[in-house]
């Protein structure tokens, strides 16, 4: 386990990076932001950008090798949060549903399940449009994560 706390981001169509970049840098916390190709990053020291390579699930990839106890991953991706939670880390969702233990089994079978209908032709709507509340939702989960790790002794 790391001793310090990690901000672990997937950085592909994330709707919420300036809210992490922000919160990061009241606490004092590192953020990594993984992505296929190029994005701007504020000049920070806390800030890191990784460009990972243009494989399958790449960036979810060097992300979950790198997940443990002290990291909080911020990922839509259902897999990614899974192999997040079973490191060990926090992970959370850009509406700020925490995915845990739990929670993460029915999340990947519904995941799953809505996979399989589209492949079948089944319309089926896509999530709904992201919106103030799910932006401030993600600001408070990702307050309430740092703080309990930080309880935690991390």
């Amino acid at each position: 386990m790391s001793g310090t706390i990690t901000i672990l981001v997937d950085g592909d169509a994330c709707p919420v990076k300036p809210e992490v970049f922000k919160v990061a840098e009241r606490y004092g916390v590192p953020v990594t932001v993984v992505a296929n190709a190029f994005f701007n990053l504020p000049r920070n020291p806390l800030l890191e950008r990784v460009i990972v390579g243009d494989g399958f699930d790449a960036a979810d990839d060097w992300i979950a090798e790198r997940a443990n106890p002290a990291s909080i991953v911020v990922t839509a991706d259902v897999p990614l949060a899974s192999r997040a939670v079973k490191a060990g880390a926090i992970a959370l969702a850009p509406n700020g549903k925490p995915f845990t233990p739990d929670s993460i089994g029915l999340a990947l079978a519904t995941r799953n399940l809505m996979t399989e209908l589209r492949a079948a032709g089944e319309v089926t709507s896509g999530p709904r449009p992201f919106s103030p509340r799910d932006r401030s939702s993600f600001l408070s989960a990702l307050d309430e994560a740092i703080n309990r790790l930080r309880r935690k002794g991390i």
